[in-house]
Formats: C-alpha cells, sequence, structure tokens
C-alpha cells in the first residue's frame, strides 16, 4: 500500500484525485504501479485501477491477470470494479471507502452481481486512514 500512497500523492501534485494502484504479479514482482490521471489526459477511464491493469496486462502479456493482486487506495469505482472482474484480479486491497461512488461495498456492488463472473477476495481498510487524510486534503484544498 506504500506505494499506492506515493501513486496517489504524485497524481495529487499533478491535480488529480489521489487515488493510486498497484499490481502484484503470483510471484511478488510489481507489475504495474499507477495513480489517476484523468484530468492530465483528458480521459474519463484513466482511473489508477485501469491504467494498472492496462499496464500489468501488456506486460503479462495476456488479458487476464490470475493470481495478480491489487492494491489500490480507495474503493473502486463501478467502472473500475467491473474491469478488476474482468481481468481476473485474484485478491483486491483497499484502502479507503468511498461511500459516494464506490462500485465494490457501495452503490453498484459489481461484486454481488449474478453478472459478475469473477469476484476477487477483497480485503479493505488497510491504510486507511492516510488514504482517506490525502483525499480529504486534495479536496479542502479546491474549496
Amino acid at each position: 500500500m506504500p506505494d499506492a500512497l506515493t501513486a496517489a500523492k504524485t497524481a495529487a501534485d499533478a491535480g488529480d484525485v489521489p487515488v493510486g494502484a498497484v499490481i502484484i504479479s503470483p510471484e511478488g514482482a510489481v507489475l504495474a504501479i499507477a495513480g489517476n490521471r484523468v484530468q492530465r489526459d483528458h480521459d474519463p477511464t484513466a482511473h489508477a485501477e485501469i491504467l494498472a491493469i492496462r499496464e500489468a496486462t501488456r506486460k503479462q502479456g495476456n488479458q487476464r491477470l490470475d493470481g495478480c493482486d491489487l492494491w489500490v487506495t480507495l474503493e473502486p469505482c463501478a467502472m473500475c470494479a467491473g474491469a478488476i472482474a474482468h481481468a481476473r484480479i485474484r485478491r483486491l486491497y483497499i484502502g479507503a471507502l468511498d461511500d459516494k461512488s464506490g462500485g465494490v461495498f457501495h452503490g453498484a456492488k459489481v461484486f454481488d452481481h449474478k453478472q459478475c463472473h469473477h469476484r476477487p477476495d477483497i480485503y479493505d481498510g488497510l491504510m486507511a486512514d492516510a488514504s482517506a487524510d490525502m483525499l480529504k486534503q486534495f479536496f479542502a484544498s479546491r474549496r
């Protein structure tokens, strides 16, 4: 999670919402580290999770990330949760929960739908205070 927090800080420094994601291979190697780039790239799909999945699948040469784990500083939105399911991520580690836009425990609850073909093991609350504090500071500075 520390690497994901560093990526989130980099995103915030560039003017994006501070969310960071890291994908780890089954062997424990870092495959991808990404922070949000929605503002920078002018791309509504440039969420940290999506960017990390794109990089990891490119490196693996496979659209599925069987056995890989994703660490993310904020509960993924519905779009990202869908991508996580399609990529077949083994385990999802979440920092802060997002009761407004989350798609795992809140809102769409993507993994709870019978149409969802894969549900990762999910662990939440990891370094949640650090993740939440970074988000609060980011939004407070823009008000």
